[in-house]
């Protein structure tokens, strides 16, 4: 796993924040990476020049968008980033449509990625990380069904994972659980909420998170556990600024 240059990565929301990041630590590792984004993005030559980036614009939750990109670039590691910014406002303040972006662009994109991950399928040894939140683990009353959404892509990673066991596919899926990171389109707006819900300066509330997630060290965070043997990883970990922490 050391010599990733044989390991094609779809990282699928690379245009910004974490998957950014998680797309160009790959590269600097010397992976081949196709950055998926709705947007044009920009992407830094990788310094050792041993990795490369394509992009392809294009709506990740298209039904039709990930057999087209699997079959095209046959991957070997696939990373789930993308999602919308949920509208940060108290429940009484939400409409059903606020209140459920989540549902329909998270979660949606996580199960037409993971059905066809299943269905074409990936070649042994392949690796399909879900980026979905800490929020999970404590909810989240300002963001309408976030909390509740990213806790079903964390359910369908795991059906996913008892179905390629079920199948005798060597596919190893997991879900990466981030914790606030405040230099990120989504970190950044509900850090200030959750900052003003409790009567704090921001640079208070963001003091007493404790050490900060940023794209770099998800990143770096995420090459580490795709080179992990497949037995010793977890079905799930948490990830803060301190590193990856395993869940039980």
């Amino acid at each position: 796993m050391s010599d990733m240059s044989a390991r094609t990565t779809i990282v699928v929301g690379a245009s910004r924040g974490l998957g950014h990041g998680i797309a160009v630590a790959f590269a600097e590792a010397g992976a081949p990476v196709i950055a998926v984004s709705r947007t044009t993005t920009e992407f830094p030559e990788p310094s050792n020049g041993a990795g490369s980036i394509r992009t392809e614009t294009t709506d990740a939750g298209a039904a039709t968008v990930p057999a087209s990109l699997i079959d095209r670039y046959e991957p070997s590691t696939v990373v789930l980033v993308a999602g919308a910014t949920p509208h940060m406002r108290p429940l009484q303040e939400q409409t059903w449509e606020t209140f459920s972006v989540n549902w329909e662009t998270d979660v949606r994109i996580t199960f037409h990625w993971l059905r066809e991950v299943l269905l074409k399928p990936l070649r042994p040894g392949s690796r399909v990380v879900v980026i979905s939140s800490g929020a999970v683990l404590g909810g989240s009353p300002l963001s309408g069904g976030y909390a509740g959404a990213k806790a079903t892509q964390r359910y369908i990673t795991g059906y996913a994972q008892d179905e390629a066991n079920r199948a005798g596919l060597d596919i190893t899926f997991t879900t990466v659980l981030p914790r606030f990171a405040p230099m990120t389109g989504v970190g950044l707006p509900a850090v200030q909420a959750y900052a003003a819900r409790a009567g704090r300066p921001v640079e208070d509330f963001v003091n007493r998170i404790g050490p900060l997630l940023t794209p770099e060290l998800a990143g770096t965070a995420m090459v580490d556990l795709v080179r992990t043997g497949a037995a010793e990883v977890a079905a799930g970990y948490e990830l803060n600024g301190a590193g990856l922490r395993k869940l039980s």
